[in-house]
């Protein structure tokens, strides 16, 4: 990603977003909220390259620039809560994108970032349903979004979205986790035994 318009592009693929220029000068273009009007996303020019200033939580501000010598704190912002993202090519798309949606879910408290923070809380050895992440979510109703949520997960190294069945012990969509056989690979490797494409809620499930 270096470019404006794919940065605006991805921002505005969140729900209830726009675009606005508030200072009457082209070269600031932000992505905002609707509702709150809050913006997750400032895109300008400066020193040849497009930069994106985006919130960031606290404790990964710090990891986010030592990462990447074009990740610096932000420009004209709290710099304790936002981060200056230079588009020089350094970065991998994956990373500008899940930073970018990191900055959204922080400005919006979503959906999404309750599901992410129900999900981290399920133990090694043990699985959780979809209805129980969204119970632990505060929206017991909303089950098919935590699917949708889990698909888009932003960070799999610490969100084990793998340790996520259906009601039934199933397991999900091979396509989900990187191929046939991988989350019941990933579930065997946390010490559960899956039959059958099955888990044992009896014996592994979580109580809530």
């Amino acid at each position: 990603m270096k470019t404006r318009e794919e940065a605006l592009k991805y921002g505005l693929s969140f729900p209830d977003t726009y675009q606005e220029a508030p200072f009457h000068d082209t070269n600031w273009q932000l992505v905002r909220v609707k509702g709150s009007k809050k913006a997750f996303l400032w895109t300008y020019e400066r020193d040849g390259h497009i930069n994106l200033n985006v919130k960031v939580d606290p404790e990964w501000r710090d990891l986010w620039r030592n990462a990447y010598k074009a990740v610096i704190p932000a420009w004209h912002q709290n710099k304790e809560h936002w981060n200056t993202i230079i588009l020089d090519g350094t970065i991998p798309d994956k990373e500008i994108k899940r930073m970018i949606a990191e900055s959204y879910d922080l400005i919006t408290d979503s959906p999404s970032k309750r599901i992410y923070a129900a999900v981290k809380k399920i133990p090694k050895g043990k699985v959780a349903t979809y209805g129980q992440i969204a119970a632990l979510a505060g929206e017991p109703k909303m089950a098919r979004a935590v699917g949708n949520a889990l698909h888009k997960n932003p960070d799999p190294d610490h969100i084990p979205c793998f340790r996520v069945v259906n009601s039934q012990g199933k397991l999900s969509g091979e396509f989900a986790f990187g191929g046939a056989g991988a989350q019941a690979r990933l579930l065997e490797a946390d010490g559960i035994k899956v039959m059958n494409g099955r888990v044992d809620l009896s014996i592994y499930g979580i109580n809530i």
